[in-house]
């Protein structure tokens, strides 16, 4: 396990997509986004996400650089179609448009299709917050192979499909920022695992037969297993309403298999901003948090050593804490970046220099 400033993993992923075709700015952004996932400690969709993208590009399943189309436009209800391009970029943008129209009007619906992984979603909740909006986000992912079984299957008949619900700071409080999986575990963490040779908890998983294990290789082997839903019938529902409002209301689709599949990673993504400020008072508002999150953080801890915390705050402290210590990547997938970058026209030695030059031992 090699440790790395997160501004060495940014110039890594910058000249790996510049290489793959994207404008310098588009790969800033991307960039940016995968390490900030790694300083919050999602692994799973940080930079290790790299090679998945060139194998994208080179199917044809993502598009560098393409630009987003509005497709409807109501006011306070609007849709976009990525067109295939990278989610991380044309999320960020249909978020800010959605936000200046929030200001208009207090309340909006804006719904993003076709566009490439999203990556965290929690990002956009983020860029909500920092205009001092509440948002929702509900997202499906299509274009692949299912991942997930439903309560009470053993083959998987739909995707990871996260949620994200964001809520502003107030004096003395961080924002409030839950993003999750309505599976049990990421897709991305099973890689994770797999590339360090670890085991994944009991009942996380089904194998292509439908049995329990704890091999997470199951999901990237064929017979393909399955993850399990988070919290049996709720994550399973939960779910289910993802692929109704990201997949439905958006015009995207669903995970249903009339339709087509590139063997990429498509994201729709249903997203409600709201102003606070039209419905509430923003002083009685900020009491009222406070007063809640004290109120819940007062129970007595099951372990001294594990505080209660609420959504966010274990992010705040893994960017604290790799900020000092660096990202830890494992050396499978170290490699894999470095095959990337040379399947993309970078030379190992190159690639190599610009991966390892500043890894802390």
């Amino acid at each position: 396990m090699k440790h790395f400033p997160a501004e060495q993993l940014n110039k890594f992923a910058e000249a790996l997509l510049v290489a793959t075709g994207s404008s310098s700015r588009e790969a800033a952004i991307v960039a940016d986004h995968l390490v900030q996932s790694n300083l919050a400690g999602h692994d799973s969709h940080g930079i290790g996400m790299l090679p998945t993208y060139v194998s994208s590009i080179e199917k044809g399943a993502l598009v560098p650089n393409a630009e987003m189309q509005p497709v409807r436009d109501h006011g306070a209800m609007m849709v976009f179609d990525g067109r295939r391009g990278y989610g991380q970029r044309l999320a960020r943008e249909a978020m800010a448009v959605a936000i200046e129209r929030c200001r208009e009007n207090g309340l909006v619906f804006m719904g993003l299709r076709n566009a490439h992984h999203m990556g965290r979603i929690g990002s956009y909740g983020e860029q909500a917050i920092a205009a001092g909006m509440v948002s929702l986000h509900f997202v499906n992912v299509v274009d692949h192979r299912p991942l997930v079984a439903p309560y009470r299957g053993t083959a998987a008949r739909y995707s990871t499909n996260p949620i994200c619900f964001a809520m502003p700071a107030t004096t003395g409080n961080a924002p409030i920022l839950l993003d999750m999986a309505t599976s049990k575990v990421a897709l991305g963490k099973m890689r994770v695992a797999m590339n360090k040779g670890e085991e994944v908890a009991a009942e996380t998983l089904y194998d292509g037969c439908g049995r329990p294990t704890t091999d997470p290789s199951v999901m990237f082997v064929e017979p393909y297993g399955a993850i399990t839903s988070l919290g049996q019938h709720k994550g399973y529902g939960i779910a289910f309403f993802c692929e109704l409002l990201a997949g439905v209301l958006t015009g995207g689709g669903t995970i249903q298999p009339e339709n087509p599949r590139m063997g990429g990673i498509i994201n729709h993504m249903a997203t409600i901003i709201i102003d606070p400020q039209r419905l509430v008072d923003c002083q009685w508002m900020e009491q009222e948090i406070t007063a809640l999150v004290k109120y819940v953080k007062s129970t007595p801890a099951e372990d001294s050593e594990l505080p209660v915390l609420v959504a966010g705050e274990p992010e705040t402290l893994m960017r604290s804490k790799r900020g000092c210590s660096g990202i830890p990547v494992d050396d499978t997938t170290c490699e894999q970046l470095l095959a990337s970058a040379r399947q993309v026209g970078i030379e190992r030695l190159m690639a190599e220099d610009l991966l390892y030059y500043r890894s802390i031992p």
